[in-house]
């Protein structure tokens, strides 16, 4: 993938923690000028800095057991990213292009789509890997931005942390969910100014209606 990447003449930034992947990477940018290996850890990699105020996108085969938290990190550079390719564990990639009332919505889908538009592109077979793995693999295409451009939330950590609290305990309704943050009779008024029905659970609201219940539950936007 990077030899590919790096073929059409555009900066190429790999970032590798692997020392034995390292030491191919750095055997292909002496093919490559515009080849850049960085020997570090993506969850700590200054995406601002490597991009020196260029738009960038974003290519990678992610490890399946830090895929959320690498998300979680691109996402703090949304501001200067256009696109995100990444091959991920097939159900991860069925959580990220979820749908409301579906099984697989969860907290992380309202995180994906707050920030991206996602794609599933396609399904990967295992025998594509050496050696293969274990779980299906599936590549998914995020388009940035994603819904908070429409929203202009004042604090999208606050707003996460509150999907998160939401999705708790998924089986329990929101004014279970919420009772920590507000009493059952405000949650029970704030659904009903959104028409939303009194038993409602988190897999049923969308990104901008859990927006305006945040709102409403605790006046900031």
């Amino acid at each position: 993938m990077t030899e590919h990447l790096a073929s059409t003449g555009a900066a190429v930034y790999a970032i590798e923690l692997d020392t034995l992947l390292l030491g191919r990477l750095q055997r292909l940018a002496k093919k490559f000028p515009n080849l850049t290996v960085i020997h570090g850890d993506v969850l700590e990699a200054d995406l601002a800095a490597i991009a020196g105020g260029r738009r960038i996108r974003l290519y990678g085969n992610l490890p399946y057991y830090i895929t959320s938290p690498i998300l979680h990190h691109f996402f703090t550079f949304a501001d200067l990213i256009d696109e995100i390719h990444i091959v991920i564990q097939e159900e991860v990639a069925l959580r990220l292009t979820a749908r409301p009332e579906t099984k697989q919505y969860g907290y992380l889908t309202v995180a994906t789509r707050l920030y991206t538009q996602p794609e599933f592109v396609l399904r990967i077979p295992r025998s594509a890997f050496s050696p293969p793995p274990e779980v299906g693999s599936a590549l998914v295409t995020l388009r940035l931005p994603g819904e908070s451009a429409n929203l202009a939330l004042r604090d999208e950590e606050a707003y996460l942390d509150f999907v998160k609290l939401c999705f708790s305990k998924k089986r329990k309704t929101l004014i279970n969910n919420l009772r920590s943050l507000a009493s059952p009779d405000a949650v029970r008024e704030a659904l009903a100014a959104q028409s939303l029905r009194l038993d409602a659970r988190a897999e049923q609201l969308s990104v901008s209606q859990f927006a305006a219940l945040h709102d409403s539950l605790t006046g900031a936007r």
